[in-house]
């Protein structure tokens, strides 16, 4: 897979790579990498330490939503080998469904699994060995383990390939055990790769209690989170927008400005960001300004409704009629079916009466 000109997301942190290495590997192959996903996001890579912060059911909405949104997901070891860092081992000819089909597997649960890199391969075509553990899993299922339950201990053993020889059991939910000839024990085993960088793991936790605060509305605190996180690495774009959207909620609209502006700096072409900071401006009657502000969102995504329709907003309450108008039937484009169609449909139509009275007139 090529990689230049792509955008990659990532959700959760990585347990494979030091995401700073994987950060500069990206960009001298032409691509981009942001922490979480925006509206370029291309790719989204799922981190193996998200097992361990969310619940399996966040984890499987994120897929559905990534899925929906038409990104393309990748595991850890998918995005390895996408960037050259990583081989694949030899391949087989076995396709997924043929694996679902041999393994009773469903096949939402045998995609999660891949996802979290519990098979030899990420994606097609998979190996014999794939098909043993897609067996032995379907096993563990109908048993009662859930799926996050295997993908956090199947790692632990080394590489995954080394299960197809051991008998798997579990107890609860939560954990999977071989049975040796001394009686079950854990898959315990250094995880691979492990070349986590002072202050990676700091970051990857400031940024996950900075996510929890904003989540509950503690907006001030999440704030102080992303600061932190921004004083060890300040080249994160996503990390100054998200401190500006909790400084905005927060009511520290200039605070919340700055750090807009940095985010921008640090990456122009982040459609989001001139958006939010557009309409902040626009709130401030600043109207010039938002008016490039969001043209500029629209200029760098022709699909961002939100942009197109606050744009006609600010167009109709200046009084250009007819370019609001027009901008409104870009929205319904877009946008059939919601509360915010329904008001582009009304604005549209007061707008045709204007014209149209003053015509008659």
């Amino acid at each position: 897979m090529a990689v230049a000109g792509k955008t990659f997301g990532i959700v959760g942190a990585l347990s494979v790579f030091p995401r700073r290495l994987i950060a500069r590997e990206v960009e001298r192959q032409g691509g981009n990498l942001r922490r979480g996903v925006t509206r370029q996001t291309t790719h989204v890579v799922f981190g193996r330490r998200l097992l361990t912060n969310a619940a399996e059911a966040e984890i499987e909405a994120r897929f559905e939503r990534e899925i929906c949104h038409g990104r393309r997901v990748l595991s850890e070891n998918g995005f390895l080998r996408a960037l050259g860092l990583a081989t694949g081992p030899e391949t087989s000819a076995l396709t997924r469904q043929s694996l679902i089909e041999q393994s009773a597997l469903a096949p939402r649960l045998f995609d999660l699994l891949s996802l979290f890199d519990a098979f030899e391969h990420d994606s097609e075509p998979y190996s014999f060995r794939d098909l043993i553990l897609a067996r032995k899993y379907a096993g563990l299922i109908a048993s009662g383990a859930g799926w996050g339950a295997i993908a956090r201990s199947v790692h632990r053993s080394g590489h995954v390939a080394s299960l197809t020889a051991l008998s798997l059991h579990h107890e609860g939910m939560d954990t999977i055990y071989a049975r040796l000839a001394e009686g079950l024990s854990e898959l315990d085993g250094q995880m691979l790769l492990g070349l986590d960088l002072p202050g990676d793991a700091e970051l990857e936790e400031l940024f996950v209690e900075a996510e929890a605060a904003e989540e509950t509305g503690d907006y001030d605190a999440a704030a102080a989170f992303y600061q932190r996180y921004l004083a060890i690495d300040p080249t994160d774009s996503v990390t100054a927008f998200n401190r500006a959207n909790c400084l905005r909620a927060a009511g520290r609209d200039a605070e919340a400005v700055h750090e807009y502006v940095r985010a921008l700096k640090l990456d122009p072409s982040f459609a989001e960001a001139w958006f939010n900071l557009g309409g902040l401006i626009g709130e401030e009657g600043h109207v010039g300004s938002a008016r490039r502000h969001l043209k500029k969102a629209i200029e760098l995504d022709a699909d961002f409704a939100d942009a197109i329709f606050n744009l006609a907003k600010l167009e109709f309450d200046a009084g250009n009629l007819l370019e609001a108008r027009s901008l409104w039937e870009r929205y319904l484009e877009l946008d059939k079916d919601s509360e915010w169609a329904r008001m582009a449909e009304r604005g549209m139509q007061f707008v045709n009466l204007h014209l149209l009275s003053k015509t008659a007139g």
